[in-house]
């Protein structure tokens, strides 16, 4: 593996090039529908963010701080990486091409699309008369509450529930501005997702400094094939872009933009409610500028949907949020096997119900769940108070938002692993290159890698009991990235600047 530092620079600088030409060709096809066209766009997406990454004197990359075998390792992974990403966007672009899903053996894996939700209910919010809740815009005329959802049909897709606010609407019906089809609409958001998730990477790693960030980025190729992120990619799911979403908004406060950064978590916030958890902290924190600003595009953003839509989803909306606080809101409890990958804390009540404990209700998983609540809010505030090391904020900031998502009544396996894939890359660059820290790294990624489809047969018991072992293992580097300590006694968000400056 080179140790010129011009070639590493240029071999990071192609890859990331290559991923961005991915993301930018779906994107361009979406709205287009040339493919000539999207191929030029492509490649100029490729050639421009090779350019700044091999040009640019804010990103800073140490080849000596990675070993050869943390090179080989990076190597394998991004080239994996490249290849599962053009391979899935075959799908992406035309579902008749199971063969290139991330999954093609699971007919539920290939037919399960949550952006089906979001383009329904974006449409169907603009309806008058039409509730965004409603369960018979989404589900079969016969379908029986007593057994497993019955979905409608979109095409190719299973139609997802709707189980969002009101404001997170006005994303999926922007781009339907650009794609009414929904065939339009998943090629494009497969390329705006992977490509902010591929921007929120780089500028979390360069966040950690030149030594640790470049191991960072090294690592983010796991993130990439893991099997839990291709799946959550390919059904277009939310989660991974309100966790990136998040941490950019994070790493912009702290280098001293708040407006924008207030834009971005507010958003991500009214649309998921879960990183209001980071908004405890900037407060605990006294950082008055980050949490005004966030208050304020809040109530713009509810504003702003109100005009777009109506009072009609927010009237919906009240009267659907106890049930998606408490989970029976969730069709996704009537399978038995959706019940055994569920990683959040109060689903752990319903696993216990599949091993035959009496007893275990929607009312004992309600109480877990705001006992929970409990500890992720004084957690939080531990955090909040605790001073950190250089450059490290960023594990406290995903730290949290893994304990806020495990407060949901239901967080699948495929997206739920998602945050803590990504807090161990962090937590391992900041360790070092040795052998030893490798190969835990590789095992702990493979125990956040367990996935099993629920249409797969299975004993549902032993189901629950895989999915405990990603589940542990995100409650320890949880844990550990709030527990690391810093030398000094004081320190501020605005330590990682000049850090994230470097991004």
């Amino acid at each position: 593996m080179t140790s010129d530092p011009k070639l590493f620079r240029a071999l990071i600088a192609a890859s990331l090039g290559a991923a961005a030409d991915i993301f930018a060709f779906a994107l361009a096809l979406g709205v287009t529908h040339s493919k000539p066209a999207a191929t030029i766009l492509g490649l100029f997406a490729a050639i421009l963010v090779a350019l700044w990454v091999f040009t640019s004197e804010r990103l800073r990359f140490d080849v000596a701080a990675c070993s050869t075998s943390w090179k080989a390792v990076a190597a394998v992974g991004t080239i994996a990486a490249l290849i599962e990403l053009a391979r899935l966007g075959v799908f992406m672009g035309d579902p008749t091409r199971v063969s290139h899903s991330a999954i093609p053996s699971s007919r539920w894996e290939v037919e399960h699309s949550c952006l089906t939700a979001y383009h329904v209910a974006a449409k169907a919010a603009a309806s008058p008369g039409v509730g965004i809740y409603d369960n018979a815009l989404y589900s079969a005329p016969d379908d029986d509450p007593a057994k497993p959802r019955k979905a409608k049909m979109l095409g190719a897709f299973k139609l997802d529930v709707y189980e969002y606010p009101p404001q997170f609407l006005l994303a999926p019906r922007v781009l339907q501005l650009l794609t009414p089809r929904f065939e339009d609409l998943r090629l494009s958001w497969f390329g705006v997702s992977g490509g902010l998730l591929l921007l929120a990477f780089v500028a979390v790693a360069g966040a950690l400094g030149p030594a640790a960030g470049t191991r960072a980025l090294l690592l983010s190729p796991l993130i990439w094939i893991a099997i839990p992120t291709l799946s959550t990619v390919q059904k277009g799911n939310v989660q991974l872009l309100v966790i990136a979403g998040s941490m950019v908004a994070m790493l912009l406060f702290a280098r001293g933009r708040p407006v924008a950064g207030g834009a971005l978590l507010a958003f991500m916030t009214v649309s998921k409610l879960y990183p209001g958890l980071l908004i405890l902290y900037l407060m605990v924190r006294r950082d008055w500028r980050a949490v005004s600003w966030t208050a304020a595009f809040g109530a713009g953003i509810s504003l702003l949907t109100l005009a777009t839509f109506g009072l009609a989803p927010y009237a919906a909306f009240l009267d659907h949020f106890p049930g998606l606080i408490g989970g029976e809101a969730f069709p996704a409890f009537r399978n038995i096997a959706a019940k055994a990958i569920n990683l959040s804390i109060p689903g752990l009540v319903f696993k216990l119900g599949i091993f035959g404990v009496p007893g275990m209700t929607f009312g004992v998983s309600k109480v877990i769940g705001w006992l929970y609540t409990l500890v992720a809010v004084v957690a939080t505030v531990l955090a909040a108070r605790r001073s950190v090391r250089d450059g490290e904020s960023p594990l406290v900031w995903l730290a949290i938002l893994i304990l806020a998502t495990l407060r949901s009544p239901f967080l699948p396996l495929a997206y739920g692993t998602f945050p803590a894939m990504w807090l161990l890359t962090l937590v391992v660059a900041l360790r070092g290159p040795s052998i030893r820290t490798l190969a835990l790294t590789i095992a702990a990624w493979l125990a956040l890698c367990v996935y099993w489809p629920i249409d797969w047969p299975v004993d549902p018991r032993w189901l629950a009991l895989a999915s405990t072992i990603p589940q542990t293992v995100m409650i320890v580097l949880a844990v550990h990235a709030l527990r690391r300590r810093a030398p000094a006694p004081t320190e501020d968000l605005a330590d990682a600047a000049p850090a994230f400056a470097a991004a």
